[in-house]
């Protein structure tokens, strides 16, 4: 069984467990971004009964052994920026994340998948940890190469990112091993 705690603090952010009253956090910092939907596989929230239901669905998460998601927050803040999440499957995980737009570009998504990938790593069953993002999202995949995540290939036809296209596009498939 994997054990992963519910509070990770690294030098700049503290991701925790989510509660039902971030889901307005949320909404405002990237729920409704168009732009942040863009290579998303869900299209933007339009009412914040959306984000609740969501938030709501993390929240349960926690019961189960399949999904990990946290919330990000910028210490000493408790405003959610972002969430991160470790899909489990048997030896290995798959790694999802979203973060405000005001905080892109600062290295602070880096600093928390490379956090959660090192703690996946670290339990005894689990031996990769992968994460994948559309071919055209450069700066998702310089997230991954910076938290130590290596390109494996392209995945052709993979994913359906509603905000650009019904049809699946090609994604660049990345992962840490160990």
């Amino acid at each position: 069984m994997v054990v992963l705690p519910e509070v990770i603090r690294t030098e700049r952010l503290l991701l925790r467990a989510p509660l039902l009253e971030d889901a307005a956090d949320l909404f405002e910092a990237y729920g409704r971004d168009t732009e942040i939907a863009r290579y998303m596989t869900w299209r933007p929230k339009q009412r914040i009964q959306e984000m609740e239901e969501f938030v709501a669905g993390c929240v349960a998460a926690w019961r189960d052994d399949q999904r990990r998601p946290w919330v990000l927050t910028r210490k000493p803040s408790a405003l959610a920026i972002g969430m991160i999440e470790l899909r489990l499957d048997g030896h290995r995980a798959d790694l999802g994340y979203v973060l405000a737009r005001a905080a892109w570009g600062q290295g602070l998504m880096s600093e928390a998948a490379r956090a959660v990938v090192e703690l996946a790593l670290a339990q005894p069953g689990v031996y990769r940890v992968a994460a994948n993002c559309d071919v055209e999202n450069l700066a998702s995949a310089r997230v991954l190469e910076k938290a130590g995540m290596v390109r494996e290939g392209v995945l052709r036809r993979y994913s359906v990112h509603p905000n650009l296209s019904e049809e699946p596009r090609d994604v660049l498939l990345y992962a840490r091993t160990r």
